[in-house]
C-alpha cells in the first residue's frame, strides 16, 4: 500500500485509493452466497433492524422507515439519501457507484458503513425531532455493561493489584485484546464465541514484545488509542490505558472514539463515560483505576477524540491531513477491533502471508492492531502457522475464536 494525497479538511470526501487500483487483492463484496460478508447483509442487518425496532417505543413514521429500510435491503436496490440530508453530497459522491444496485453488489465496507448510516436516519437520530440524538443501541450496551460478566472481569483485577509490572502488562494486554470478542454486533446473528479446544494457535500472530519495545518506561511517550466497541471491550482498553499512564510506558494517551452511533456497539464520548464510571462504582482495584482514569482526564494525560473519518466507509490510506497529523504525533496508534483492522490493511483479499509491515507503510508513525478475528481479511501470517489454521477445519478467520497482535512501523 503506497502513501496516499489526502484532503486538509476535516470532512471525508471522495477521493482515489491509488492502493486499491493497483493491488492484485479483490475488494471483497458480498455477493458470494454462504460467505461472511453475505451472511452479514443476508442475515445480521435485518436481525439487527428487528433489534432497534424492538429496544424503543418508536412512532408509526419511524416503524414505516425501518420496514421500508428492511425491504430495500432484502428485495430492492441501493438508494440514496434525501437531498435534505445533511451528509447527502458526502454519501453520494462515495456511493455514486452503487445505487440503483443491489446492496451485495457494493463493497462489504461501503455496504455496512452505508447500512448504518441509513438506520440512523431510519430512527430520527440526525433529524430535528424529539429522538434527535438517541442512541438506538444504547439498551445493547447498558445490559452488557450492567452484566454479570463484567462485574466477574473487574472483580479479578484484584489479583492483578500485586503482581510483577511486566506480568501485570501482559496480562492487560491480552485483556484488551481478547476483550474485542465482546462485539454486540458479532453475536446479534451468531451467538458469543467460545475459545474452546483447537489444534490451531489462538494467537495467530505475536508482535506484544515490540509493541512494549516502543514504549520505554519514561521516554515521554503519547499513545494514540482508536477504539472499537464500548462496554466489555472498552473496560479492559481503559485498564490497559491506565496502566500505561501507571507504569510510565506513556505520558499522555489520546482515546479515539466515534462521533456518533456505528457498528452496534462502537464506542463514542458517552460510553467513555459509563465505562469510567463504571469502573469508578466497583471495589477494589478496579475502583481504584477508575478513580485514576478520572482524574487523568481532568489533568489532561488522557484525553477523548473523535473525527468524522471514524464513520466513513474508507481505508485509512484514506485519511484527511488533520487526522493524519494526530497520528504523527503519537509514538505509537493502537487500532483495536476488526473493522479497525479492515480499515487498515484495506478490505481486500490478501494472501494471508502477505506482508502486515508493507501493508502499512503508509501509516504516519508506529502502528499496532490488537484484533480478534471476525471477518475474511488476515494478513502477516507465517506460512505454518496458515497450514496449521488451515488444517484445523475451525472458521477460524471469522469466529472469534482467534486473535492477533501485529505491529508496523
Amino acid at each position: 500500500m503506497t502513501e496516499k494525497t489526502s484532503r486538509a479538511s476535516g470532512e471525508e470526501g471522495p477521493r482515489t485509493s491509488t492502493s486499491a487500483v493497483a493491488s492484485p487483492a479483490p475488494v471483497i463484496l458480498s455477493n458470494e452466497p454462504g460467505s461472511f460478508a453475505w451472511g452479514v447483509l443476508a442475515k445480521r442487518h435485518p436481525a439487527l433492524i428487528q433489534q432497534v425496532r424492538d429496544a424503543f417505543p418508536y412512532s408509526r413514521r419511524q416503524h414505516e422507515a425501518l420496514d421500508a429500510l428492511l425491504n430495500e435491503i432484502t428485495n430492492g436496490v441501493v438508494e440514496p439519501l434525501a437531498p435534505a440530508e445533511r451528509d447527502h453530497e458526502r454519501w453520494a459522491v462515495s456511493g455514486q457507484e452503487h445505487f440503483g444496485r443491489s446492496w451485495y453488489d457494493a463493497p462489504f465496507l461501503w455496504a455496512e458503513s452505508y447500512f448504518y448510516r441509513r438506520l440512523l436516519g431510519a430512527v430520527g437520530y440526525f433529524g430535528a425531532g424529539p429522538w434527535q440524538g438517541v442512541d438506538p443501541f444504547a439498551p445493547f450496551k447498558k445490559a452488557e455493561l450492567e452484566g454479570g460478566a463484567v462485574k466477574e472481569e473487574l472483580r479479578a483485577l484484584d489479583s492483578l493489584a500485586n503482581v510483577p509490572a511486566e506480568e501485570r502488562a501482559t496480562a492487560l494486554l491480552h485483556a484488551s485484546l481478547w476483550g474485542n470478542r465482546a462485539d454486540l454486533g458479532f453475536r446479534v446473528a451468531a451467538g458469543e464465541p467460545e475459545a474452546g479446544d483447537t489444534a490451531a494457535p489462538a494467537l495467530v500472530a505475536d508482535d506484544s514484545v515490540l509493541l512494549w519495545q516502543l514504549l520505554p518506561v519514561g521516554a515521554g511517550s503519547t499513545v494514540a488509542v482508536v477504539a472499537d466497541n464500548a462496554g466489555r471491550e472498552l473496560i479492559p482498553d481503559l485498564i490497559l490505558i491506565d496502566h500505561l499512564l501507571e507504569q510510565r510506558h506513556a505520558d499522555q494517551v489520546v482515546l479515539h472514539v466515534k462521533p456518533y452511533p456505528y457498528y452496534v456497539s462502537d464506542a463514542m464520548t458517552a460510553d467513555v463515560v459509563d465505562c469510567l464510571r463504571r469502573l469508578i462504582e466497583a471495589p477494589g482495584e478496579a475502583g481504584r483505576i477508575g478513580g485514576r482514569l478520572w482524574k487523568a482526564m481532568a489533568a489532561g494525560n488522557l484525553e477523548a477524540r473523535t473525527h468524522p473519518f471514524f464513520c466513513a466507509p474508507y481505508p485509512y490510506g484514506e485519511m484527511p491531513e488533520d487526522l493524519r497529523g494526530e497520528f504523527e504525533c503519537a509514538t505509537l496508534t493502537i487500532l483495536k477491533g476488526d473493522l479497525n483492522y479492515r480499515r487498515l490493511v484495506g478490505d481486500q483479499l490478501w494472501d494471508p502471508t502477505a506482508s502486515f509491515a508493507d501493508l502499512t507503510t503508509y501509516f504516519p508513525g508506529a502502528v499496532a492492531a490488537l484484533r480478534t478475528l471476525k471477518s475474511d481479511v488476515i494478513v502477516g501470517l507465517e506460512e505454518g502457522t496458515l497450514d496449521t489454521l488451515e488444517q484445523s477445519g475451525d472458521a477460524w478467520r471469522t469466529s472469534g475464536t482467534h486473535a492477533l497482535i501485529q505491529v508496523g512501523q
